[in-house]
């Protein structure tokens, strides 16, 4: 034993924490009880959810069209004294259109899921780890609707904006939040159930189909988000379903990704579990450096049990495909649009 090694006392640590609410149900009444204790555990680990402002104060600061969508830009209200902002695309076609809640991982910001080059000109192709999935989600015929998230892009301190576009905001503004007690994600899950609030305003959006992804830093605020918000359908996480020892306990990761205590309580699969029975489809990378493929296995595998437990296996999906940390969307496109676009699709037609 290496005494000088820090990583053996985490791992003894980890070891000997009991996660007291880690899944092991065998019933759908014991995996709806659970679910219930489990739950608001999570939002008091987080350090509650924000109050919402008095009102959404919608903006729509800019409209353009492109040949296959529209595209506005957005703003509304968060928390008070703080907005939102993002992009609405929507398809050619006849609404209302399911609805799927875009959030861009660490690097340049919601600009870079919707095809917004760094000179603000609109690319012709996609590029970036993103992939631009908010215009896939629109090319399988979803609305999409692209936010930014506290600490990136255009939600940035000034001094932090002025070091290059790609370089978050995430530490001041998570590192602040340990310290009232609170935390980074509890206040980007905010942002997205102020986000649907919004799309309930909207006529040509579905608000009873209303789906959420992102990759990486967004797949955390999709991974959390779904679990504590009902009103999302079906959930798309790219580049994070992990467990936290093998991935933020042992790698250097954002700020943005730690809970106080929350390993006393529970793994990253068990909050995945809160997401049963709803739809939930997960996607990694074979050749991922940060977050490990074989724990994002391991998670893939007992979020499975979760769901054959409420007896719906079919609701939950993965694919560990052959890249590294980057968006895909080869199965996840397809299964959210067997499970939000088409009340019976014929999934054939959205592969290539």
């Amino acid at each position: 034993m290496n005494q000088l090694d820090p990583t053996f006392p985490i791992d003894a640590l980890y070891n000997a924490t009991p996660r007291r609410l880690t899944f092991n149900a065998t019933s759908r009444d014991e995996a709806q009880a659970w679910q219930r204790e489990l739950r608001p555990r999570l939002v008091e680990l987080l350090g509650g959810i924000p109050r919402p402002a008095d009102d959404l104060a919608v903006a729509v600061e800019d409209v353009q069209e492109f040949p296959a969508y529209r595209r506005e830009r957005i703003s509304f209200a968060s928390r008070p004294g703080e907005r939102v902002v993002g992009y609405l695309l929507t398809p050619r076609g006849e609404p209302p259109f399911p609805v799927m809640i875009c959030i861009p991982g660490h690097g340049r910001g919601v600009d870079d899921i919707v095809g917004i080059d760094e000179n603000g000109a609109q690319r012709t192709e996609k590029a970036g780890y993103s992939g631009d999935f908010a215009i896939q989600a629109v090319e399988y015929g979803m609305a999409a609707v692209a936010i930014e998230s506290l600490g990136f892009g255009h939600r940035r301190d000034p001094a932090t904006a002025q070091r290059g576009s790609d370089v978050s905001a995430c530490h001041p503004v998570g590192a602040a939040a340990l310290l009232f007690g609170q935390t980074i994600i509890a206040w980007r899950v905010h942002d997205i159930m102020r986000t649907i609030d919004w799309v309930e305003t909207r006529r040509e959006l579905a608000a009873d189909r209303i789906g959420c992804m992102g990759i990486s830093g967004g797949g955390m605020c999709t991974l959390f988000g779904a679990a504590l918000e009902p009103r999302i359908t079906v959930a798309f996480v790219s580049g994070y379903l992990n467990t936290f020892r093998a991935s933020i306990a042992s790698l250097p990761h954002c700020v943005d990704n730690y809970v106080p205590g929350i390993l006393d309580w529970c793994e990253m699969y068990d909050v995945a579990g809160l997401i049963a029975p709803r739809p939930l489809f997960a996607e990694f990378g074979e050749r991922d450096p940060i977050f490990p493929p074989a724990a994002s296995q391991d998670s893939a595998d007992r979020v499975r049990t979760v769901y054959e437990t409420f007896g719906v296996g079919e609701n939950f999906g993965y694919d560990r495909h052959p890249g590294e940390h980057e968006f895909s969307g080869r199965l996840g496109l397809p299964f959210c649009t067997q499970h939000l676009a088409d009340p019976n699709p014929d999934v054939s037609r959205y592969r290539s």
